[in-house]
């Protein structure tokens, strides 16, 4: 057997082993694991890490965003911006508005990724409105044709749901066998404490963190675990910030309840401070996402929630918006009040460069726990395994070549995304991708991209074991 590519020289890290091996790939395929192997072509990977490419389970792609409000990435920068910063996937979400099909959401959100995509994509539902059509007909109807993860809001006017309506999305996730993701934040206690603060005059970016405490968190974490188990449905509960939502989540694990976390990048580097705006510019505009940053604790308090196991992923949260403009974060309305600032930060690009330089060169975290947390449980939790999320033989050839030693300071200047700013600007990392590869093609290669536009695939998933109820569960 030739094989088409060889890559030979590096050290091949999963989520459970760390060896010096070459990695041969024919077609689209990883077909052996070996030394000396020979190939028609070869990269040499000496000194460097050979890891799965990574997986983003959880961003915001060119979604509606509010009146004129415009989010800052199409498919094509989004997906280029993820392949720069070593993802082979990843997972956005298409968004059902009030009032209308579900059906009809996620086939235009189709057409718009059709041929756009320099990596993988898979998408993940978000149900705004159950309707009895929705829940009888659409879901389960979208669920077996392979959207097999959806999301649901506890906040937000236009997307939150009431305790009846969770309860009967549930239903449908438990007998269906799909997995139900969940942001957790209390929407009438938020409401409440804007309009408190918009009272007293405090409306600046910063007080966006005040608005939303943990408390808020906590609570609606709390709710949501206990619905999941009235019901018996696993759910992930999302972009967790701290430790109060992190210990009812944890409670919940020693129960033996199927509750999984994720947390991100902005949980363990950035505080409510940076929402300070500087000089009445409204830069802290910039760092406004949900649920906020919180302190020095908070991030101590995630890191152990990543050391011991309460975490399963770890994703950016992309959710892109311009800083300077009228359509994005310094829109009219958000002059007025905090709660006008559209919600969310670039991220896709930098997740892997921060958590590696925070968490495995600092020594808080394994190389290998580093993999786990950031590619292979994606695709087990996703619908996505054994294809995607390791490197082994019968895998997808999706491999990033990572140089360990790498110093690097981020800043917008080399970034790909469609954002005019990044919320890391100046934060200095060790360990950078060098190489990315979808498939076994070269897409990404010292920073510039130079894959094919619309080779990314959008793929239908598998249900997922992890998303079995307890009921099911043998």
């Amino acid at each position: 057997m030739e094989l088409d590519l060889a890559i030979v020289g590096g050290t091949v890290v999963t989520a459970s082993d760390t060896i010096a091996c070459d990695v041969g790939i024919l077609g689209d395929k990883i077909v052996t694991l070996g030394r000396e192997l020979k190939a028609k072509r070869v990269i040499d990977a000496s000194g460097l890490l050979v890891m799965p490419g990574g997986i983003d389970s959880h961003v915001h792609i060119a979604q509606p965003s509010g009146p004129e409000v415009t989010m800052a990435d199409d498919f094509a920068s989004a997906t280029a911006s993820a392949a720069a910063g070593g993802n082979t996937m990843v997972l956005p979400f298409a968004l059902q508005q009030r009032g209308t099909s579900l059906r009809a959401a996620v086939e235009e959100y189709r057409r718009e990724a059709e041929g756009e995509c320099y990596v993988d994509t898979a998408f993940h539902l978000i149900i705004s409105d159950p309707t009895p059509e929705v829940l009888g007909q659409e879901l389960p109807a979208l669920i077996k044709d392979g959207y097999t993860s959806f999301k649901i809001f506890m906040t937000y006017d236009d997307l939150v749901l009431r305790d009846r309506e969770i309860l009967d999305v549930f239903d449908v996730a438990r007998r269906e066998g799909a997995l139900v993701m969940v942001h957790a934040e209390g929407y009438d206690a938020i409401r409440y404490m804007t309009e408190r603060l918009e009272r007293e005059g405090k409306t600046s970016s910063y007080y966006h963190a005040v608005s939303r405490p943990e408390i808020v968190e906590r609570e609606a974490t709390h709710r949501a675990i206990s619905h999941a188990e009235l019901v018996d449905v696993p759910v992930m509960i999302v972009h967790v910030s701290g430790r109060e939502a992190m210990e009812q989540i944890r409670w919940a694990q020693t129960r033996g309840l199927k509750v999984y976390a994720e947390t991100c990048p902005q949980y363990i580097t950035l505080t409510a401070d940076d929402l300070r705006d500087l000089n009445m510019d409204m830069s802290g505009a910039k760092y406004v996402c949900s649920p906020p940053p919180r302190d020095a604790e908070s991030q101590e308090a995630i890191w152990e929630g990543l050391r011991n196991g309460i975490f399963q992923t770890f994703s950016s949260d992309h959710c892109p918006f311009l800083f300077n403009s009228p359509a994005g974060k310094l829109n009219p309305k958000s002059r007025t009040s905090f709660r006008w600032v559209p919600n969310g930060i670039p991220g896709v690009e930098t997740r892997l460069p921060i958590l590696f330089s925070e968490g495995v060169v600092k020594g808080r975290i394994s190389l290998n726990r580093f993999v786990e947390l950031t590619s292979t449980n994606h695709a087990k939790l996703y619908g996505l395994y054994p294809k995607k999320g390791s490197i082994g033989v019968g895998f997808d050839a999706d491999i990033v070549l990572w140089d360990p030693e790498r110093k690097e300071t981020i800043r917008q200047d080399i970034l790909h995304h469609g954002s005019d700013y990044t919320p890391w600007e100046g934060f200095e990392v060790t360990g950078w991708p060098v190489m990315t590869l979808l498939r076994g093609k070269v897409v990404s290669n010292a920073g510039a991209i130079v894959g094919e536009k619309g080779r990314g695939q959008i793929l239908a998933r598998e249900l997922s074991t992890y998303a079995r109820s307890s009921q099911h569960a043998s």
